[in-house]
C-alpha cells in the first residue's frame, strides 16, 4: 500500500479534524498509522471502523463520478492547509489527511475569499454576499464558501455569474454534495468551478463532519467575511478558526433589530472582524499596501465648496432677506475694502448674490 491509499483510507475511517491521529500521521506516516489500525483489530473504535473501510469501493465511487483525490505534496494541494497543522478550535485540529476534489484545478486558492453566513439569510445578506461574491471573483478571487442554502449559494451564484472561480467545500461526498435541494447549482460549480470534500464518495454528512470542513474553508483562502450568522452558527465557527490560524476575518454589518446581525456585530465589536461594506474595503485588507486606489473619505463636492476661501467668507456673511452694502460685508468679514469689492463682483457673476434695489447686495430671491 502507497501513501496515497493509506490516506484515502485514514479520510474513510471518518475521525475528522482530530489532532492527535493528524500528529500520528505527521511523525510516522500514513502508511504505518493505516496498518496499525488495521492490526488492532476490535481494541479501539477507530481500528473497528478500519476493519469495514472497502477501499475498492470508494476507488471505484471515486473514478465514477470523476473525481480525484490529492494529498499533501501534490501540485494541486493548497499551501494554506498546512497552517491547520497546529491550530485548535475546539476539540478538532490538524491537516487533512487528503482531499477528494471534482471540476477544475484548485488554482490561486491562497487569493481566495471565503464569504460565510445564515442558512436562513435575510434579501439583504443574500444581495450583498451576491455583489462581493460577483466583483470579488471578476479580478479573479475564487470564492470559498459550504454549498449551504442562503449566504453559501449567493457566494457561489455570485461568483459565477461573472464567470469567475468558486470553491464548494461540503461535508458530504463530491458525488452527491449536500444539500440536495442545492442540487442545480452543485452542477453548475462541478462543470465551471471546483467541489472538494475530506470525506469519500457515497458518504452522507454528519455533524463533526460539517465542524470539520469549516476548518478547511478557513484555511484554503487569504480572508473570510462573515455576511451574516446567528450567535450560533457554522459562520461563527468558520471565523474563529480563520482568527486561529492568523487569516484576515471580516464581517459586513447588518440591521441591529436582525438575529442574523449578532455574531458580525459582536466579532467586529470584540476585534475579532474587521468591518467591511463592499469589495474594495476586502481588497484594502487583502491586496499589498497601495495597491488599491483609497475610497474618497467625504461626499461629493457641492457648489460652495468650489467657492474660494474669500468667495465662502464674503457669501456666509448675508443674512436672508437682507440688503447691505460692500462696507457692512467689509465690517462684517474683516476683509480690505478692495478685495471686498472684487469678491462682491465675482459672487454676482455667478448669481451667488445680485444687487438690491437701494443699491447695495442681497441674497438671490428663489
Amino acid at each position: 500500500m502507497d501513501e496515497r491509499v493509506a490516506r484515502m483510507a485514514l479520510c474513510a475511517v471518518g475521525h475528522l479534524a482530530s489532532p492527535a491521529l493528524a500528529e500520528l500521521v505527521a511523525q510516522e506516516g500514513a502508511e504505518w498509522v493505516w496498518a496499525s489500525l488495521k492490526q488492532a483489530g476490535e481494541s479501539s473504535a477507530l481500528s473497528r471502523r478500519a476493519q469495514v473501510v472497502d477501499l475498492a469501493e470508494i476507488e471505484r465511487l471515486t473514478v465514477r463520478c470523476g473525481a480525484r483525490f490529492l494529498i499533501p505534496g501534490d501540485d494541486e494541494w493548497p499551501a494554506g492547509l498546512a497552517s491547520l497543522a497546529s491550530a485548535l478550535v475546539g476539540q478538532q485540529g490538524g491537516e487533512p489527511s487528503g482531499l477528494w476534489v471534482r471540476g477544475r484545478r484548485l488554482e490561486d486558492t491562497d487569493k481566495g475569499v471565503a464569504l460565510v453566513g445564515a442558512r436562513a439569510a435575510s434579501q439583504y445578506g443574500e444581495h450583498v454576499a451576491m455583489e462581493l461574491a460577483a466583483d470579488l471573483a471578476a479580478l479573479g478571487r475564487p470564492i470559498i464558501s459550504g454549498l449551504a442554502y442562503g449566504i453559501d449559494a449567493a457566494a457561489h451564484r455570485g461568483a459565477l455569474s461573472v464567470g469567475g472561480p468558486t470553491v464548494a467545500v461540503v461535508a458530504s461526498g463530491v458525488d452527491q454534495p449536500y444539500p440536495a435541494g442545492n442540487a442545480g447549482l452543485a452542477t453548475m460549480i462541478g462543470r465551471r468551478g471546483t467541489i472538494v470534500s475530506e470525506v469519500p464518495p457515497g458518504t452522507s454528512p454528519t455533524r463533526p463532519a460539517f465542524l470539520a470542513r469549516n476548518r478547511l474553508i478557513a484555511a484554503l483562502g487569504a480572508g473570510i467575511v462573515v455576511v451574516e450568522a446567528a450567535l450560533r452558527s457554522g459562520a461563527k465557527n468558520t471565523a474563529a478558526w480563520g482568527n486561529e490560524i492568523g487569516r484576515v476575518v471580516m464581517a459586513v454589518p447588518g440591521p441591529v433589530t436582525s438575529s442574523t446581525s449578532q455574531t458580525p456585530h459582536r466579532l467586529i465589536r470584540d476585534g475579532q472582524a474587521v468591518l467591511v461594506t463592499d469589495s474594495r474595503d476586502v481588497r484594502e485588507l487583502l491586496d499589498p499596501l497601495g495597491t488599491v486606489e483609497e475610497a474618497p473619505r467625504r461626499g461629493e463636492d457641492v457648489p460652495l465648496d468650489r467657492l474660494s476661501e474669500d468667495q465662502r467668507t464674503v457669501r456666509e456673511a448675508f443674512e436672508v432677506g437682507e440688503e447691505v452694502g460692500a462696507g457692512t460685508i467689509a465690517r462684517r468679514t474683516g476683509l480690505p475694502m478692495a478685495v471686498c469689492l472684487a469678491t462682491l463682483e465675482e459672487l454676482a457673476q455667478d448669481r451667488w448674490i445680485e444687487e438690491g434695489e437701494s443699491g447695495g447686495w442681497c441674497l438671490p430671491h428663489a
